[in-house]
């Protein structure tokens, strides 16, 4: 539900494409907010409505449908979407990709609110999760401690915001700058 890793999406893309195979690509979620049934503050929506009028002007090409605004009563909670990617992962790891964009198309295109279980349930049923097996997970005390030790481990990466890519070889962790447009510079600092 970060709307500069929506933003990164494009040109994380291409860096996949054009990753070294001997590169093998993992995820940590950050968390942002927590669980809470209280609706985002006006002061909070006007914040990140102005966030996503910047990063368009920053990001040519990114689409955020504004209905969002309007259609659902917004509340500040990125955990329940953290948890359904985690929850995605353990029935398959390529589930994860598909659950993250599934959440960033729900929010950013489709104008749902991936803070609300029934929106998690119909994305995780539309990539081809079970069912059962999903709600289970989602409030399982294993997903949430997943996630809890997620964001201690980035914690202790050198990040300082998200997106975020870190690089570890050999032991040695190195901070990948991000480029919004730009993938070879990305892929550049990775290969070198």
């Amino acid at each position: 539900m970060c709307s500069w890793c929506w933003a990164f999406r494009p040109t994380w893309h291409k860096v996949l494409k054009a990753l070294p195979s001997n590169i093998n690509v993992s995820y940590l979620l950050g968390g942002l907010a927590p669980d809470s049934d209280t609706p985002m503050p006006l002061e909070t929506r006007k914040y990140v409505q102005e966030n996503w009028k910047k990063i368009q002007e920053v990001v040519p090409g990114i689409k955020f449908n504004y209905d969002f605004w309007s259609l659902n009563i917004p509340r500040r909670s990125t955990y329940p979407a953290c948890r359904a990617v985690i929850s995605a992962r353990m029935q398959h790891s390529k589930f994860e990709v598909l659950m993250t964009e599934g959440i960033q198309n729900a929010y950013y295109l489709n104008a749902q609110n991936p803070s609300n279980k029934d929106t998690l349930i119909e994305i995780a049923l539309e990539i081809g999760l079970n069912r059962e097996v999903f709600i289970t997970d989602l409030e399982s005390e294993i997903v949430n401690k997943t996630l809890l030790n997620e964001m201690k481990e980035i914690k202790t990466l050198p990040v300082n915001g998200f997106p975020s890519l870190v690089l570890v070889k050999e032991r040695a962790l190195k901070r990948i700058e991000v480029d919004y447009l730009e993938d070879k510079y990305i892929i550049n600092q990775i290969i070198a």
